[in-house]
């Protein structure tokens, strides 16, 4: 199992024993993970890849992205003290992933034995929180081109590539999806960053110049 930090503490017999009731899986890139109000006793782990949290639009509205889970963060229901909870949102694959599921009655076990496993988790879930609290100001706040620049940017950290940038099977209906715009605005804003040099593609990943990064608005 991919040792988070969180399970560093854990004996080696209390990891194996993890290990050996969780379930580890891969996810091609837009495979559903979970979908909103299924019923499930695990914890999403990502040991590798990239997720995306979706909330599902209704008719003709679009779905929205809220939220990455990347490499080393979870998805988990609103409490521990349960061992099965209804999803509050879809799970997809935004990139090709792994993903340990864990069950939740396990992880709890651990956590009243391990008090500093529990409270990194609350961390984790605190962390969380703050950042969807940031996009919710950017996005109300920012103009279109600060905006996508600052998804470009924190792509560059959720999806990286070696040779720097962000994975190029991040696609723009996704980036529209997070930032609140629309597809045809993210097209004609990545187009003009391009123009400008800010922005350049090869064949790895798309590069972001560091400028772009100075629309965060901080925690």
């Amino acid at each position: 199992m991919y040792l988070h930090p969180l399970l560093s503490s854990l004996s080696t017999t209390d990891r194996k024993a993890l290990v050996q009731c969780s379930e580890f899986r891969s996810y091609r890139r837009t495979e559903l993970v979970i979908e909103a109000d299924e019923w499930t006793d695990r914890m999403y782990w990502v040991a590798g890849g990239l997720l995306r949290v979706v909330a599902r639009g209704s008719g003709s509205n679009a779905d929205v992205t809220t939220d990455f889970i990347r490499r080393g963060d979870l998805f988990h229901g609103p409490l521990l003290s349960v061992d099965r909870y209804q999803a509050v949102a879809t799970l997809i694959a935004a990139l090709p992933s792994s993903v340990y599921l864990i069950p939740v009655a396990a992880v709890r076990e651990l956590c009243a034995t391990h008090p500093e496993m529990a409270l990194g988790l609350v961390d984790l879930s605190m962390e969380r929180m703050g950042s969807l609290r940031r996009q919710l100001r950017r996005n109300s706040s920012l103009s279109a081109e600060a905006l996508v620049g600052r998804v470009l940017h924190e792509l560059t950290q959720l999806a990286p590539v070696s040779s720097g940038g962000y994975d190029k099977r991040i696609t723009q209906a996704v980036i529209a999806s997070y930032s609140g715009l629309s597809r045809e605005v993210v097209n004609k804003t990545m187009r003009d960053l391009e123009r400008r040099s800010l922005v350049r593609r090869n064949g790895l990943g798309i590069h972001v110049s560091p400028d772009l990064a100075s629309t965060d608005l901080g925690p």
